[in-house]
């Protein structure tokens, strides 16, 4: 089997990574921050070390400021639904996946407005049409950093610096990015940062984080037990707590430390260069094979480790479904949960077939792949 679908979940995972989470039910099987017996303190310090993990390589100073989710959809709701208040006013942008979408046009039943700015295939900011689309009772610009249909990367830092400039909090979706590029939410105005451990980071699913900058306050959306302030009604307003009800995923945390101690390791700069060069390998013998259409940056521009393309005349699912019953080789075909995207390269009518790269893929898969799209084609 050739797995080509590392935008939606890398595989397969380093084997640091599977045995950090096996070892986790061995060893730090305990609730954490619940007991003060060895094995309860023991999980609390693995957690807390995986917390300040992800700080470091985010370059959060304060590791308490980020809080453990299943994924980054469950961050994006929490974020956005912790600022956002009827009356309010969104900005999101025209290639947003429904992690984003949704929630705020779930809002909107409850007193809540959004409108779109524009970003084109490449990744452009209309920046004039964000500006003029900002409103007195502008609360929240609400982004991502990467599209996980087209592989092009927005200029967060550009828009960073116009919510601050008119007093909006930011929110950015780095599900795609994380892992891939750097990313400093403190330095470049971000107030909010979802993103998921299964992806770019190496980690299982099912684990996920969102940092909240310094003295912002979210509105909860779950309250429960915490093992801090337990005589109080109210949820505790200190952070990781106030968004951390329940027990966490202990398995999935430390399966997340590993993953990024993992990327660490190998460099995140050799990993992406790595995919980069299958990336445009691909891109470059794709578009010499008659009727197909690229999608996307050009291969020069900067781009994440993403190709989507379609063959003319014929439907996306049907090429996905052809590679993988008849080639084994596993793609993802259709609307890769991102309609805006869609509708801003006028895919809406087929969607796309998407390849993603991650570590393990190796060029001789890319040309298996290519052959087999050559045949399809004709």
């Amino acid at each position: 089997m050739i797995y080509f679908d590392n935008a939606a979940t890398t595989w397969p995972k380093p084997p640091e990574v599977i045995e950090s989470v096996c070892r986790s039910f061995l060893d730090y099987g305990a609730n954490p921050g619940r007991g003060a017996y060895k094995m309860a303190m023991d999980t609390s310090r693995l957690i807390y070390n995986t917390r300040e993990t992800i700080a470091s390589f985010f370059k959060i100073s304060d590791c308490n400021n980020i809080a453990f989710t299943r994924n980054t959809t469950e961050s994006v709701n929490i974020g956005i639904k912790g600022v956002v208040r009827p009356g309010d006013h969104i900005l999101y942008s025209s290639l947003e996946h429904n992690a984003v979408w949704r929630p705020i046009k779930s809002l909107e039943k409850s007193g809540v407005t959004s409108d779109c700015f524009q970003v084109d295939a490449e990744g452009k900011v209309d920046f004039a049409d964000l500006e003029r689309k900002i409103k007195p009772n502008t609360k929240l610009i609400a982004c991502l950093h990467g599209s996980n249909v087209l592989g092009c990367v927005l200029d967060i830092a550009a828009i960073g610096e116009i919510a601050r400039k008119h007093q909006i909090y930011f929110l950015v979706d780095c599900a795609q990015t994380a892992g891939a590029l750097p990313i400093a939410p403190e330095e470049i105005g971000v107030d909010l940062l979802a993103f998921p451990g299964h992806k770019g980071l190496y980690g299982p699913m099912g684990i996920g984080g969102l940092y909240v900058r310094e003295g912002l306050i979210l509105t909860t959306i779950q309250e429960g037990g915490t093992g801090s302030n337990s005589l109080e009604a109210a949820q505790p307003e200190m952070m990781p707590d106030r968004l951390e009800s329940g027990t966490v995923n202990t398995p999935g945390i430390a399966g997340l430390g590993a993953g990024i101690r993992f990327l660490e390791t190998i460099g995140m700069e050799e990993i992406l260069r790595h995919e980069q060069q299958l990336t445009k390998y691909l891109y470059e013998e794709l578009a010499q094979i008659p009727n197909i259409i690229l999608y996307g940056p050009h291969i020069c521009q900067e781009r994440l480790p993403v190709v989507s393309f379609n063959i003319a005349g014929r439907d996306s699912n049907e090429i996905g479904w052809t590679l993988g019953k008849d080639y084994d080789i596993c793609v993802r075909a259709g609307y890769h949960c991102a309609p805006l995207a869609h509708k801003t390269i006028d895919t809406l009518n087929r969607g796309v077939v998407r390849i993603s790269f991650g570590i393990y893929n190796q060029p001789w898969e890319v040309e298996k792949c290519l052959d087999a799209i050559k045949i399809i084609a004709k």
